[in-house]
């Protein structure tokens, strides 16, 4: 069995060092090696320091780069770096090395002699090149090389762009890409597709056609690169940054060479004209305007701020190239994007539309499902592989083919076909055998259209993994209007949020509440609480609390919060496991319901906090009562608990928010007996149903603690002059020091006159009182108000 303990990496740039902590993040052992720097002063000759600069200041930069390429930046210290003069020998230690090196064929096939000469007999070895053919490297290599090597192209950043591009040549082990794809899938996290040995590969070969593609139809459509940037984002699927802001953040010079790279590379290609540069893009490269890292490009950042202190923008106007304020366009197209929450009614009320957005969506659709279908068998075998591609390399929310079906597939090749584009023969045969999708869910199993076996074939790997998407068309054990649980195998539930955001209000507790009761009365191993949106939840509806607390509903604010509170007990104290899987915001509400299930499978980018603080509250859900459990559990006799209490006390009172399940570890939001980490997003639905099947044989049902201690009057002094402290440097205003007070209250169990042990709900039952008392505030309601306004926190 090949196990992997120790990686060396190859060049220390952008992706090198990227990759490098990538590594990292997942525990192994890392060499990073570059050149030594050019002009070595003589007295400088055997001073390691020195000749290790280049990949120090590399790894020193990742480090602090944002966002952050390591999950906690303490597994910098898994990385050492050297030079390729004095560590080479080095990489004999290593199972895999990985070149990141410039892209120079010749310079990577010297790296490669000398990684030939000293790595040990079936040591992986992969390039990361993003365009040099792979089967080029091979020259002069050993037959153990050529078996063991092919390319692993990242993207960057490597921490969060999902895709791993797998490119084996004729000569590479058939056992080494196998090895790739799982390891690639199950411990670096990522989505692995095998592409074929061919220009940019796939994401970017389809990726970088998509965007130039664009770039002509703008011009077409004679429309605002704001208006594209608005009809290419979220309206039909996609990031924010649209496709000209997307082009500014990768980059013109990077952008073009690519582009003029497949153009060269690729002469059968029947669109290759859509990778003319346009005129507009050759100005921005004479004025040295290369987007993001030089300052402008599309858009020109202003140093002074909008009305809501958000930074101003310029846009180029592509006919004149001058900067201008973005102009007001008035599309119906975009007023229907916004209207629509789902997003498959969404794209296809978008492309009826007859306006000029809706004309160049449906020719930019029309212009792109010709090209995918004409790419296969070239650069890959079947559809899985392109959508697979776009979605993880490029953050689209669907692949060509699933917007194919959107549109449906007769139509798509209507559409193509008026606008001057030739669909591919297979895709008209596969028509003419009654076959109208692409993809087909039955019985909770997914199947994709695979052109060799002109049929239906699962999805591989499919059956393996929980996708709540494919149990939509069963029926739902429960079902209410903001949840859904769903049976998913093996005598497990499964409840869904269903809410705008995932905002916890009455109907996911007392979905909750039902789906406890109904696993414990019946023949059910457990729950797991999870969902497959970006962010877990954003926490409490908070627009729910805020009506209610402006109009001085204080009863029915009293038992929402009695609710809530009870949730998160009946969690903890169920007859059956209750786990949870997290992944993006999980904050406030949500993050106190995952402290009370019997295990967290946190997604590794999970960004997990208890932000009250910034909406003026404590967290009321028992996340503050569960915050003095984990104090109580942690002190040591003998031990001096005023630290413990303090730190505990800033976690919450600041709004701490992890920015990875390893650093919720760190501020005490998940545990280490019994909390895990899922670097696969994609996979923790499936980990919290093992973890469920793995506790259910033996679960006993826990029984409510009274045992809390908690320090009284000792901890409340300590605690109010370190508040003290915090107004006095001028950290924190007036209402501030209230919640951080009204939060040392519950934490310190109130006014006693010495520590002593409470139970739970002696605690729960103070948290609710200042969580009440706080939402009779003002400056608390002023602040719920800018939040749902504004989206961002009012200190006030």
């Amino acid at each position: 069995m090949r196990r992997i303990k120790k990686v060396a990496v190859l060049g220390s740039g952008v992706m090198g060092s990227g990759i490098a902590c990538h590594f990292a993040n997942v525990g192994l052992e890392v060499l990073m090696l570059d050149i030594l720097p050019k002009d070595l002063p003589a007295d400088a000759a055997n001073d390691r320091k020195v000749r290790n600069n280049i990949a120090d200041e590399s790894l020193q930069k990742a480090i602090k780069s944002k966002p952050a390429p390591l999950y906690d930046a303490a597994f910098a210290s898994r990385i050492t770096t050297g030079n390729f003069e004095d560590d080479f020998g080095k990489v004999n230690e290593a199972d895999w090395i990985i070149e990141v090196v410039i892209e120079r064929l010749d310079i990577k096939k010297q790296v490669f002699e000398k990684v030939d000469q000293y790595r040990k007999k079936g040591t992986l070895v992969t390039t990361n090149t993003s365009g040099i053919p792979i089967h080029l490297m091979l020259d002069g290599r050993s037959e153990d090389f050529r078996k063991h090597f092919c390319g692993t192209h990242f993207f960057n950043p490597p921490r969060y762009l999902r895709l791993l591009e797998i490119i084996p040549t004729p000569e590479t082990d058939p056992e080494v890409v196998d090895f790739l794809e799982d390891y690639g899938t199950r411990i670096l996290g990522k989505e692995t597709v095998v592409c074929k040995d061919t220009p940019a590969f796939i994401a970017n070969r389809v990726g970088v056609y998509s965007m130039a593609k664009l770039f002509q139809l703008t011009t077409k459509y004679e429309l605002p690169i704001t208006i594209v940037d608005k009809l290419t984002g979220p309206a039909i699927g996609r990031p924010k940054t649209g496709t000209f802001r997307l082009a500014d953040l990768v980059g013109h010079d990077t952008g073009v060479k690519v582009m003029q790279g497949i153009q060269q590379n690729c002469p059968d290609d029947e669109q290759a004209a859509a990778f003319e540069v346009p005129g507009y893009m050759q100005f921005l490269l004479d004025k040295d305007f290369l987007g993001n890292k030089s300052g402008q490009g599309f858009y020109k950042r202003l140093k002074e701020k909008d009305e809501k202190g958000r930074t101003k923008f310029l846009s180029l106007n592509l006919h004149t190239h001058e900067y201008e304020e973005a102009p007001k366009t008035n599309l119906p197209s975009l007023g229907l994007s916004k209207q629509i929450d789902n997003l498959p009614n969404r794209i296809r009320a978008v492309l009826k539309s007859e306006d000029k957005g809706g004309q160049m969506l449906a020719e930019y659709f029309a212009a792109l499902f010709a090209y995918v279908s004409n790419r296969i068998p070239e650069i890959c075998d079947d559809i899985l592989g392109i959508d697979k591609a776009l979605k993880a390399g490029f953050a689209w929310q669907l692949g060509p083919f699933e917007y194919w079906d959107i549109v449906g597939i007769e139509n798509g090749i209507a559409s193509a076909e008026a606008h001057g584009f030739e669909v591919a023969q297979w895709v008209k045969d596969m028509v003419s055998k009654g076959m109208t999708q692409f993809y087909q869910v039955e019985g909770g199993r997914a199947f994709y259209y695979d052109i060799e076996q002109e049929d239906y074939q699962v999805v591989p790997g499919s059956e393996k993994v929980v996708r709540l998407d494919h149990l939509r068309a069963l029926d739902p054990v429960y079902k209410n209007d903001e949840v859904i649980v769903h049976d998913i195998g093996d005598q497990v539930l499964c409840l869904e949020f269903r809410s705008k955001a995932n905002a916890i209000g009455e109907g996911i507790l007392r979905g909750i509440n039902e789906a406890i009761d109904i696993a414990e009365n019946g023949d059910w191993r457990g729950l797991v609480i999870g969902n497959e949106a970006q962010n877990f939840s954003v926490g409490a509806n908070l627009m729910m609390i805020g009506m209610m607390a402006f109009q001085q509903e204080w009863d029915d604010l009293n038992m929402a919060v009695d609710l809530f509170q009870q949730t998160s007990m009946r969690c903890r104290y169920s007859a059956i496991p209750v786990v949870i899987a997290t992944q993006g915001y999980t904050f406030g509400g949500s993050c106190e319901i995952s402290m009370h299930c019997d295990a967290v499978m946190a997604a590794a980018e999970t960004y997990i906090g208890l932000v009250e603080a910034g909406v003026g509250l404590i967290p009321g859900g028992g996340g503050t009562k569960e915050f003095a459990v984990r104090l109580s559990d942690g002190f040591v006799e003998g031990d001096v608990m005023i630290p413990s209490l303090i730190e505990k006390t800033k976690t919450i009172a600041l709004a701490t928010v992890a920015t990875s399940a390893y650093e919720g570890f760190k501020h005490g939001f998940l545990l280490s007996e019994k909390d895990e980490v899922v670097v696969n997003t994609k996979l923790n639905i499936t980990e919290a149903k093992r973890k469920v099947i793995e506790l259910s044989p033996d679960y006993v049902q826990p029984i409510r603690r009274e045992d809390i201690l908690v320090l009284g009057r000792q901890g409340l002094a300590a605690l109010y002059a370190f508040a003290n402290e915090i107004r006095l440097g001028n950290y924190g205003s007036a209402h501030d020091i209230k919640i951080a007070k009204k939060l040392a209250w519950v934490l310190c169990g109130g006014d006693l006159s010495a520590p002593q042990k409470v139970s739970e709900q002696y605690l729960l039952d103070l948290e609710r009182e200042a969580f009440m008392s706080l939402l009779g505030e003002q400056k608390t309601l002023e602040r719920i108000q800018y939040m749902l306004e504004n989206n961002k926190p009012l200190r006030n």
